[in-house]
């Protein structure tokens, strides 16, 4: 029941969700949905002026289709500049910004936000694991802070 606990919290402080751009079939399934490579955009919650966008393996077929499926650890990330960056007074060392579920038990994707102030550089690492294994996949992407249309 604590652990169970610990989980629903932390699911419930988990900043941004995504918003799905496109999809693209990979793989035509005779029965169920189609495997897919699908582009979601997030904004990152406490840094306004930045947006990654995450591109991630769909699996489908009739467990896809139920959400049973577990999701291939197969992602790519880039991330920009949008608009002028403000950076928060107190921004913490490692912060999870987005976090998304990619199998009914335990696997995840995260992506952290880093700040490199010696290069005026955020940097945002996606990791995707199973909580009780791990797993190296993972993709980074940076983006300067820069002025923005004068400012």
């Amino acid at each position: 029941m604590k652990y169970l606990t610990a989980l629903l919290l932390a699911a419930l402080t988990l900043p941004a969700s995504a918003e799905e751009i496109a999809c693209t079939t990979t793989t035509w399934k005779l029965i169920g949905a189609n495997h897919r490579i699908c582009v979601y955009a997030y904004d990152d919650p406490k840094i306004s002026g930045v947006t990654c966008h995450v591109s991630q393996a769909r699996t489908g077929g009739v467990k896809g289709s139920f959400g049973l499926a577990e999701d291939p650890s197969q992602f790519s990330l880039a991330c920009r500049q949008i608009g002028p960056i403000n950076l928060p007074a107190k921004l913490p060392d490692d912060e999870v910004v987005f976090s998304e579920d990619t199998s009914i038990l335990f696997k995840e994707t995260k992506i952290h936000r880093f700040l490199d102030e010696k290069r005026k550089v955020l940097v945002y690492l996606a990791i995707s694991r199973k909580i009780i294994e791990g797993a190296p996949a993972n993709a980074i992407s940076t983006v300067p802070i820069q002025p923005w249309g004068g400012k």
